[in-house]
């Protein structure tokens, strides 16, 4: 596994007071979930976050970013932000709280996996 330590604890420690939080090794990184749903992670030193359908384009707008396109397979709703779109703390606070509103737009999910009301 993969990621950039320092990112992950940028990350962390604007995610870890949140109520549902925890972390889970994924796509060969690092993932951050709030109620079972990710809401981004660290690979290698990109940050991906999961954003809402319609907060896709924009978010692809956006500087230094591009579709994830993990082994060959476009994951759509997912956004890889390089190292220079998250390099401040403002610029990760950003993405972290799109980030956050997607995954608590999702119903909470059980320790198996399972979907479950909040």
């Amino acid at each position: 596994m993969s990621f950039n330590a320092d990112l992950a604890a940028r990350v962390r420690k604007l995610l870890i007071h949140k109520t549902g939080y925890s972390e889970r090794k994924m796509f060969g990184g690092l993932c951050f979930m709030l109620h079972g749903n990710m809401c981004g992670g660290v690979l290698n030193d990109d940050l991906i976050v999961r954003v809402k359908p319609d907060e896709y384009a924009a978010s692809l707008n956006r500087p230094h970013t591009r579709k994830f396109d993990f082994t060959g397979r476009l994951l759509k709703g997912f956004v890889v932000v390089r190292p220079k779109g998250c390099c401040t703390e403002k610029s990760l606070t950003n993405w972290i709280v799109l980030g956050t509103r997607c995954a608590l737009s999702q119903p909470a999910k059980t320790a198996g996996g399972k979907r479950r009301r909040i």
